[in-house]
């Protein structure tokens, strides 16, 4: 897959959240093989604005590359400024979100919303084609609801208007996050379309990812909510990919010093206290599935310091490797 001057061959990509694809977490799930990174999705009216909040979402590193500003909005004018302004921050292409399903960005007539009006998606994306020297990518769903799905009819739109990729969430926006998504529209817009077609949703296990490829012919796949805590599964679905045998899972070691990893960086770009408090959201996710978590979550999201999160976690590290031993010990004498 080609976009622009980034090439990848079977790409595994960080898809754009919402509060949770900052800085310092696309830079962990880099590390970790992710072949392209999404910001979070910026206002258009915030950028605008400069809104701080919204322009320190602009805010890129080298080590990130090669890495997207995603943003949204409805008005053509605003999102082409917007685009403009994203462009000069630097990224490797802009995508615009076509695809937000929440009710607050919906009723900006933003996001999701401009599937009832794919003329409007198409004027709005070549403006913005028409305005930045970068790349400019689309990211949507299949339609409004399961009964006006546009998915045939919006892809070619795109690509007529300019865009060198469209991302697909298999889901229409009532759907949410509800219900299954719907791999099979994947090769149907192939067929339509020249550019690269990227596979969103459902897509949470290295098992998953092979499917994806090997189902639909996408020409790269985007995992969303499945990598909240879990970095590592760009690098586990790849290796899965090239051997064909599913990796152990990640050890209980490197699950905690990767999360204690990814707060340090959470520090070294934010406040104390923000970082801190923002970060809590991550923990159920490194944990989850430890052997008796509980009472170290309930210490680490109280705690005001990076100094006492740390001991808390390095202390349970080792009641886990005791813990192993125990079980190892008595699995022998079975």
């Amino acid at each position: 897959m080609k976009i622009g001057d980034i090439e990848v061959e079977q790409g595994v990509l960080l898809a754009p959240m919402e509060d949770v694809t900052d800085l310092p977490f696309r830079l962990i799930c880099r590390r970790y093989g992710a072949d392209i990174v999404y910001t979070e999705f910026i206002s258009s009216d915030g950028l605008v604005r400069d809104a701080r909040r919204s322009m320190e979402k602009l805010r890129l590193a080298d080590e990130e590359r090669p890495v997207a500003i995603q943003i949204f909005g409805g008005d053509i004018d605003v999102m082409t400024e917007a685009a403009r302004r994203a462009a000069e921050s630097g990224p490797d292409f802009v995508d615009i979100n076509f695809g937000c399903w929440v009710k607050n960005v919906v009723v900006r007539n933003a996001g999701a919303a401009l599937l009832k009006d794919p003329p409007q998606m198409q004027r709005l994306t070549r403006s913005i084609v028409d305005a930045v020297d970068k790349p400019v990518t689309v990211k949507t769903r299949l339609g409004w609801s399961k009964s006006s799905i546009v998915i045939l009819d919006v892809a070619r739109m795109i690509q007529d208007a300019g865009a060198a990729a469209l991302t697909v969430h298999c889901r229409t926006r009532d759907m949410g996050h509800d219900g299954e998504a719907d791999w099979t529209w994947i090769p149907r817009i192939k067929e339509v379309v020249s550019i690269p077609v990227i596979l969103n949703g459902d897509v949470k296990t290295p098992e998953d990812v092979k499917r994806a490829f090997d189902s639909t012919g996408a020409d790269a796949v985007m995992i969303g909510r499945a990598a909240i805590g879990h970095p590592f599964l760009f690098r586990r679905a790849k290796e899965y990919m090239r051997t064909g045998v599913v990796p152990p899972p990640v050890h209980h070691r490197e699950r905690i010093e990767t999360c204690l990893e990814h707060l340090r960086l959470e520090l070294a770009w934010k406040p104390q206290r923000r970082a801190i408090h923002e970060f809590r959201k991550h923990y159920g996710g490194y944990l989850k599935g430890l052997h008796s978590n509980a009472h170290t979550r309930q210490i680490v999201v109280r705690s005001e310091s990076y100094d006492e999160i740390e001991q808390a976690m390095m202390t349970y590290a080792d009641a886990l490797d005791e813990h192993d031993a125990a079980v190892r010990v008595s699995d022998s004498q079975v």
